[in-house]
């Protein structure tokens, strides 16, 4: 376009600065509205950072229970005969055996004492046995479920062949038992409580427990000497070949009557099903993200309709469609900008409660939080298109003569 002397009119230009200016004079006249707003896009993005973060701490955390116990434990126990009815025992041998199978580390061993009963006291009645179980143990049976005490010291040479116990975590909150030195009844006798041992992962069975030094339970309880469980670490690399040799070796004769199982299993199994109720959560969030997209792109628009004097000026001031159409992306953009900021800030502090609480390693995905902040500028920028593009199309004449 020229003018009568034959200059072409160059339109305006804005600046960077200039389009931070007028794009942000929208949200700095209507602060209520512009908290309201963003609320919807905050909420959105702080359920799926905090969907997230939960989810990769829960993970994390039990990357590093799995870390410290291990995932080299097999567990060793009998089967049932296919050919009998009668109650199959793992050979009184099955400890020294596995023992020589190359790449076994450590193997420990359990034996059920049957028809000894834990009491408190003799005042308990002898019906009252609170559901304990009391298993014979091997002097290495806490080292090879990398067990620790709460209080209290393990078996030793001494002291296994002797009428003492060590109880389970769960067995001794049912006992009433706080620290060592203490004294249950054990069949007809007494014996003194070495130890308490903290909660076993991968062997909750030991938690509602007394267990007696295996001499001590042959001797005082009549136990046996058949193991229960065969506790076995291998080498990292050699876990799935001692798998294989375990029931030839425990019970050459019929090794389809002995079972083996890895009892971290349940621990990989429990971080994989994490996944699937993230996804369920993550859907939650995504629908208040394009709910909150919704009230954006509902606020522009009413806010085009209360500004047509403000458009009408600019235009018959030289602005150009184009330039109307960035202003009201740009403040498009900044609302869904300072919901997506809060929503970061909100997601990320809600995780670190929720795990500081659980006991957690806090950990959020870098991802997350880029991907959570990236999805509002796109919401923003969709949500701001039709009222930009409305915004645009106004005359300055019907613009001005609306006010």
């Amino acid at each position: 376009m020229t003018s009568r002397r034959g200059r072409r009119l160059v339109p305006s230009r804005l600046g960077l600065r200039d389009v931070a200016q007028v794009g942000s004079a929208g949200l700095r006249g209507r602060p209520v509205r512009v908290v309201l707003s963003a609320l919807g896009i905050a909420i959105g993005i702080a359920t799926m950072i905090a969907v997230v973060g939960i989810s990769a701490s829960s993970k994390a955390k039990l990357m590093r229970d799995l870390d410290r116990l291990g995932t080299n434990m097999l567990v060793v126990t009998p089967g049932q005969s296919f050919f009998s009815d009668e109650e199959v025992k793992l050979p009184k041998g099955a400890l020294r055996m596995v023992s020589r199978i190359d790449g076994v580390e450590h193997v420990a061993a359990t034996g059920s004492v049957n028809g000894a009963n834990v009491y408190r006291s003799e005042h308990i009645p002898k019906a009252q046995t609170g559901g304990i179980q009391v298993n014979a143990a091997t002097e290495g049976l806490k080292n090879t479920l990398r067990g620790s005490m709460a209080t209290g010291t393990w078996f030793n040479g001494a002291t296994g062949s002797y009428p003492s116990v060590v109880l389970g975590f769960a067995a001794a909150e049912r006992l009433g038992i706080t620290e060592a030195g203490q004294r249950i009844r054990v069949g007809d006798e007494y014996y003194t409580v070495l130890g308490i041992l903290r909660p076993l992962p991968l062997a909750p069975e030991i938690d509602n427990t007394a267990l007696v030094g295996w001499e001590a339970a042959q001797k005082l309880l009549g136990f046996d000497g058949h193991p229960t469980s065969l506790y076995e670490r291998s080498a990292d690399n050699r876990v799935e070949q001692v798998r294989e040799l375990l029931p030839r070796t425990v019970n050459p004769e019929a090794p389809h009557e002995i079972d083996v199982s890895d009892p971290s299993a349940a621990f990989k199994a429990k971080t994989a099903s994490e996944g699937a109720f993230s996804s369920l959560l993550l859907g939650l969030g995504g629908v208040a993200l394009l709910v909150g997209g919704v009230g954006i792109a509902n606020t522009m628009i009413i806010s085009v309709l209360e500004r047509k004097h403000e458009i009408g000026l600019r235009r018959s001031f030289g602005a150009t469609r184009g330039q109307i159409r960035l202003q009201f992306v740009t403040e498009s953009l900044m609302l869904s900008g300072l919901g997506g900021l809060a929503g970061v800030v909100l997601g990320a502090l809600a995780t670190y409660i929720y795990a500081n609480a659980s006991g957690m390693p806090w950990t959020i995905p870098p991802w997350a939080m880029a991907g959570g902040f990236g999805a509002t500028l796109v919401i923003g920028t969709i949500a701001g298109l039709y009222p930009a593009v409305r915004a645009s199309k106004m005359s300055p004449t019907l613009a001005l003569h609306a006010s």
